[in-house]
């Protein structure tokens, strides 16, 4: 039983630490080099149906859907209904944790 409970208390403490160090990943502060550079060309004026940064009331919605999830829509692409998100912002040399970083940022200004 003791073994059991060391097992379930160590495999708790890991999944602990990994979703503690998902959260951190990405840093917003980073996240506005990369917005200035790429993201703002459409998240300021709302090209291609892209939600205006620090609108509160289009942006509601998709922060309901968690980080994770705009991340990975960001990094992968995104169509739909009022618009499309190409695959990193159209910009293939960004990094994942740079795009991350930018959503973050932008998540940031919109809350």
């Amino acid at each position: 039983m003791s073994r059991f409970l060391s097992a379930a208390f160590c495999a708790l403490f890991v999944f602990s630490m990994s979703s503690t160090d998902a959260q951190a990943a990405y840093n917003a502060a980073a996240g506005k080099t990369v917005y200035d550079a790429n993201c703002s060309t459409c998240h300021k004026t709302g090209i291609m149906g892209a939600p205006k940064t620090g609108d509160k009331a289009v942006w509601a919605p998709r922060l309901s859907l968690g980080e994770a999830v705009l991340v990975s829509k960001s990094i992968k692409g995104f169509t739909g209904k009022k618009g499309m998100m190409p695959a990193k912002g159209g910009n293939p040399k960004l990094t994942d944790a740079q795009v991350g970083n930018a959503v973050a940022f932008m998540i940031q200004q919109s809350k």
